[in-house]
């Protein structure tokens, strides 16, 4: 029987087949890292953006009836100069809310992350209520836009700040 490859064969052959395989290897491991690091950017700006809209919904939605739990709730995604100016108003809210009888359901119409790193985001939001207070009959509608900066602190995203703009 006749061999196909002599003896000794052509090794030029071997080499290129093995720094093919090597090449591929490394552009494999490459591509998977970046996927990798993609796909932990898209979580964590998925996380930002849950606690931008879960930080605006517990804004925008009070009720005199039971207002302390809904400010605690502002209050347990709050951090820093944030939380402190809001729990330093937390009196004055409690009873002006209590005093018109106010009722806010505020709702996110629409979330967006304008920057980000590994433990910061700053995040613009649009968000509608519905407010009744013992002077309106009916609802009255309201609009905002919103801008939160948020830090992580452990493994939770908390608004250190949140600005009305235009």
């Amino acid at each position: 029987m006749r061999r196909l490859v002599a003896s000794g064969g052509p090794r030029w052959l071997v080499a290129a087949l093995a720094v093919l395989v090597l090449a591929l290897l490394v552009t494999g491991g490459v591509l998977l890292s970046q996927w990798q690091e993609a796909r932990a950017e898209d979580e964590r700006r998925r996380e930002v953006l849950r606690a931008a809209t879960a930080e605006v919904v517990a804004f925008t939605t009070l009720d005199y009836r039971d207002i302390e739990p809904s400010v605690d709730r502002v209050l347990e995604g709050a951090t820093g100069d944030f939380k402190e100016q809001f729990e330093s108003s937390r009196p004055q809210l409690e009873q002006l809310s209590r005093d018109n009888e106010s009722v806010s359901e505020g709702r996110v119409l629409k979330a967006g992350v304008v920057s980000m790193d590994e433990d910061s985001a700053t995040v613009v939001v649009v968000a509608d209520s519905q407010v009744t207070n013992k002077s309106t009959d009916e609802p009255q509608p309201r609009h905002y836009r919103l801008q939160l900066d948020l830090v992580l602190e452990g493994d939770r995203w908390l608004t250190s700040d949140l600005q009305f703009v235009g």
